[in-house]
């Protein structure tokens, strides 16, 4: 990699109080979030869940009708998007198939006035930077899906730019070459120390690739942090059920104290969460919610003490896991997610139980599942 093109270093974003309506709907309500220089932060949401419209706000694409925006500390909320020294790649690549690599990569800069001479070793900097060097003079036509997305990016990072803002821009791409481009992508942004804005509703996509995700749902942050802490430490329901997989069970509250609180399960199991784990208020009687991941779920012999009863409705091999879905009395769907190596020997039909930990539990409030 080119050297001019190592530790270009990022940029700080702060967004204070966004807003964006379009008519009645409410795109981005009252959004504020820091991003520190050089940090990679994922915007994730399902459709219409306003973080689209957020990065095209970073970008200067969309004017908020409300709200400041400021990166390296300049206000930059009503600048055009030229004015700003961001660099930007979308989910179409938009090559022009006419031009080989190192024009298309340099006819921004050729936009810019910059002399054919700087433009071309700019250009071939940034190809190297994208382990795209000795490519320059093929044509988009020529390049697979992943060397094309290559291509977008050095296109975008030529400017050295302080941050990149990335729009879902591995959608297009199958599976293992989208997995091979979220590392890549991350490797790059660690090398040149770059502020990245991500937006994705792939939720893998996320965890594998930033350092704090921003969870939206209907223009507000749900929840903001580490990967980890989104998973392991889900403050809202939304947040449990989006994040991986949740089952999510339907309890009866029987008694609260200062150490948590007790549950009567489906089938009358009763089981403690620690207080940690239960998110709004509680009261004995009042009907809540449990959540536990499948993967915390161990299967039992039936009747074991504390499990609950189940009947296997079917099992999925997938190689490294076997996914067993577990039907309750009540009907009731459990999955547990086991380990393909030593998986227990089970079959369709068969009456299990199902068990895990105190601490596998969350419990939420009926109220919090709005």
């Amino acid at each position: 990699m080119a050297s001019n093109f190592q530790h270009m270093g990022g940029a700080g974003i702060e967004i204070q109080g966004l807003s964006k309506h379009f008519g009645e709907v409410r795109a981005v309500d009252d959004v504020s979030l820091q991003v520190q220089p050089g940090e990679f932060l994922a915007l994730l949401g399902p459709s219409g869940s306003g973080k689209t419209s957020i990065l095209m706000s970073i970008a200067g694409f969309e004017l908020p009708d409300a709200g400041r925006i400021t990166i390296d500390g300049r206000d930059v909320t009503y600048l055009t998007p030229g004015k700003r020294n961001l660099g930007m790649v979308f989910q179409k690549y938009s090559l022009f198939p006419h031009l080989n690599l190192l024009d298309n990569v340099a006819f921004g800069l050729k936009m810019r006035g910059v002399g054919r001479a700087e433009r071309q070793r700019r250009a071939e900097e940034a190809l190297a930077t994208v382990r795209l060097d000795g490519y320059g003079q093929r044509m988009p036509a020529q390049l697979s899906g992943g060397q094309q997305q290559r291509v977008a990016i050095a296109r975008a990072i030529v400017y050295r730019p302080q941050v990149l803002l990335m729009d879902e821009p591995l959608s297009a791409l199958d599976k293992n070459l989208r997995e091979e481009m979220q590392l890549e992508i991350k490797r790059l942004q660690l090398e040149l120390g770059i502020t990245v804005v991500f937006v994705t509703h792939d939720q893998g996509e996320a965890l594998t690739m930033a350092d704090r995700v921003a969870v939206l749902s209907n223009g507000r942050i749900q929840q903001l942090g580490t990967p980890r802490a989104l998973y392991e430490v889900p403050e809202p329901r939304f947040v449990a059920g989006f994040i991986g997989e949740t089952n999510f069970l339907p309890v009866r509250i029987d008694a609260v104290n200062d150490a948590g609180a007790r549950i009567a399960l489906p089938g009358g199991s009763v089981r403690s969460v620690p207080a940690h784990a239960v998110v709004g208020e509680m009261a004995a009687g009042v009907l809540a919610t449990a959540a536990v991941r499948p993967e915390q779920i161990m299967l039992v012999a039936p009747q074991s003490e504390g499990s609950l009863g189940a009947t296997v409705a079917s099992l999925v091999y997938s190689g490294a896991t076997v996914l067993c879905i577990a039907q309750l009395a009540d009907g009731t769907e459990v999955r547990a997610r086991l380990p393909g190596a030593g998986c227990p020997s089970v079959a369709q039909g068969e009456r299990v139980g199902l068990a895990w930990s105190d601490d596998a539990l969350r419990l939420y409030a009926e109220e919090a599942s709005a």
